[in-house]
């Protein structure tokens, strides 16, 4: 048996930058399992700019950002694991690996980081009825192809669902000479941020249509086209209102979803809004001694956010190592109400926070010249004004130490719109 005082499952964005904070924090003996075979993750092919803007205070690329963390790792010596699965987690941190080299892999950790990120949502999981020809992908298998492989997975193209790696890709097919028909969204308002559906569908004079869907594809061997429809407040096609598109492409971007069947294995409590595991505010599990980062934990907009929180889980699982414990015992719950979706953490206790607590959640729904409000049990301590709040881009609160201290009798903070 192998043993490490802190395993980091996953060596994308999330995992480098925990091992990174945890080898700053005084802890040396770090294992990173990636299943890749090299690290970075997803961001190797994000080839778009727009990274880094938080973190570098510099425009990078997905592969840039990424490299700045690889190389970090390398210089501090973090060994790491390529091509390397995790088949299972125990509750007593032990954790069963795989690769071609080793054969089974049997580690015990003090502590443990879940980074292993998220995966795309698909068709099957829509129910899109029709025929099931080729042509139909994943916008992140379509990014693949292209941005990696160097393939082209059409030339007419439609794509369902208006996320971030949606528009991106009607942006990406574009420029490589496809015809990007439209986008099609579910939703009366987009779950991307705004500034990509500017840049990657205004720009180009791509049509976006909300309150739509995909109600069926046409294709015995290849998509040759789709039907969408208009819907109404309840979801469900109007009929009459059917389109039919001629393409041989159709992009899914249909929504993330964390990867947590490792999670379930060991006994870990998850979100059913998030998929993601319900954390404290030292983002420890349910578990005592594991911890979550990134979009394992809840979907990020921006990966400059992915590396806070997980420098934030790096620095609590070195702290944990080092003999630390994250009782949630006195905690004080955290509610989301009133269009707001979840807040991560759940749960705060004031004996483990130094200076504060970073409140990240969503939305439900377009709010216009509302407020995000937070209430200790009856009392608001924070009121702050916002010119707009959309379900595609995170939203953040400060908690600090000075707040928790002024209500030190507090059970319940609440988050809310008003």
């Amino acid at each position: 048996m192998l043993n490490y005082d802190i395993v980091i499952i996953g060596g994308g964005p999330a995992g480098l930058a925990a091992a990174i904070k945890a080898k700053e924090d005084g802890v040396d003996n770090i294992l990173i399992l990636e299943r890749d075979n090299v690290l970075g993750g997803i961001l190797n092919q994000c080839i778009h700019n727009g990274f880094g803007l938080h973190t570098f205070k510099e425009e990078l690329t997905g592969p840039e950002y990424a490299q700045r963390f690889i190389d970090k790792v390398i210089d501090m010596e973090i060994p790491y694991k390529l091509n390397t699965m995790v088949i299972n987690i125990n509750s007593d941190k032990t954790i069963i690996a795989v690769n071609e080299e080793e054969g089974l892999l049997e580690i015990k950790a003090k502590a443990i980081i879940l980074a292993m990120g998220c995966r795309e949502r698909p068709r099957g999981a829509i129910n899109i009825p029709g025929d099931r020809g080729a042509g139909i992908f994943t916008a992140g298998t379509a990014q693949k192809f292209v941005n990696i492989d160097g393939l082209m997975p059409g030339r007419e193209v439609v794509v369902l669902g208006s996320g971030d790696i949606g528009l991106i890709m009607a942006r990406r097919m574009t420029l490589e000479g496809a015809k990007v028909k439209a986008v099609v969204e579910l939703m009366p308002y987009s779950s991307g941020l705004k500034r990509n559906i500017v840049q990657c569908l205004d720009d180009f004079n791509i049509p976006l249509k909300f309150s739509h869907t995909v109600i069926n594809i046409k294709g015995k061997y290849r998509v040759e086209g789709v039907t969408i429809a208009k819907v109404d407040e309840n979801r469900k096609p109007i009929k009459g209102t059917e389109e039919y598109i001629k393409c041989d492409t159709l992009l899914l971007s249909v929504g993330l979803i964390p990867e947590n069947e490792l999670s379930r294995n060991a006994g870990i409590m998850l979100s059913n809004i998030t998929g993601g595991p319900i954390v404290n505010e030292s983002l420890q599990t349910n578990v005592e001694g594991v911890f979550a980062c990134g979009n394992v934990l809840h979907v990020h907009d921006l990966v400059d956010f992915v590396t806070i929180e997980s420098y934030n889980a790096g620095k609590s699982a070195a702290k944990y190592v080092k003999g630390q414990r994250f009782s949630n015992e006195g905690s004080i719950k955290i509610e989301a109400k009133d269009g707001v979706r979840y807040t991560v953490p759940k749960s705060i206790n004031i004996d483990n926070v130094e200076k504060m607590v970073e409140l990240r959640f969503r939305v439900s729904d377009v709010y216009k010249d509302s407020y995000v409000s937070v209430y200790f049990d009856d009392v608001r301590e924070i009121y702050k004004k916002k010119k707009i709040l959309t379900p595609g881009e995170m939203e953040t609160v400060i908690i600090t130490n000075e707040m928790l201290k002024k209500y030190t009798d507090t059970r319940k903070i609440t988050v809310r719109i008003e």
